[in-house]
């Protein structure tokens, strides 16, 4: 099973990205894709749509373009649901010893990584960052 993942700006800025790849691969991850990227403001609303009605959606824009990100495409066995244990709890504070947020994140806000949160939201979101063509080479 596929999932995505985003190393945020704030882990990328700060040189966690090895770090959190490495985690992610000792957690049984395989690595499929990977791209760095700059997302644009039209970009990061058209990702993060799902919260345009939250207080928090014009900050979380503002921050996710305000450096490069790097998507990543994951596979393991329960992708999904395992990659939202490793990450953590959104609130550092609250998160779990070990987790990716626990180690490397500063902030609700700037908490490091994002991951998709079903099945059909990572084929959305997957596609989101990678082509029709990309997707195909990924599942060959």
């Amino acid at each position: 099973m596929l999932t995505l993942a985003i190393i945020k700006p704030d882990a990328v800025q700060r040189g966690r990205a090895g770090n959190i790849l490495a985690h992610l691969e000792s957690q049984g991850f395989v690595l499929r894709a990977v791209r760095m990227t700059r997302l644009t403001k039209s970009e990061a609303q058209a990702f993060y749509e799902v919260h345009k009605d939250r207080p928090f959606y014009a900050s979380l824009v503002e921050f996710m373009t305000s450096a490069p990100c790097i998507p990543l495409v994951l596979e393991r066995e329960d992708a999904v649901a395992h990659l939202r244990t490793v990450i953590g709890a959104t609130d550092p504070a609250e998160a779990e010893e070990g987790t990716i947020r626990k180690l490397h994140a500063e902030s609700k806000e700037r908490n490091a990584i994002h991951a998709s949160d079903s099945p059909e939201n990572a084929v959305r979101e997957v596609g989101f960052f990678f082509s029709e063509a990309e997707r195909q080479r990924i599942s060959a």
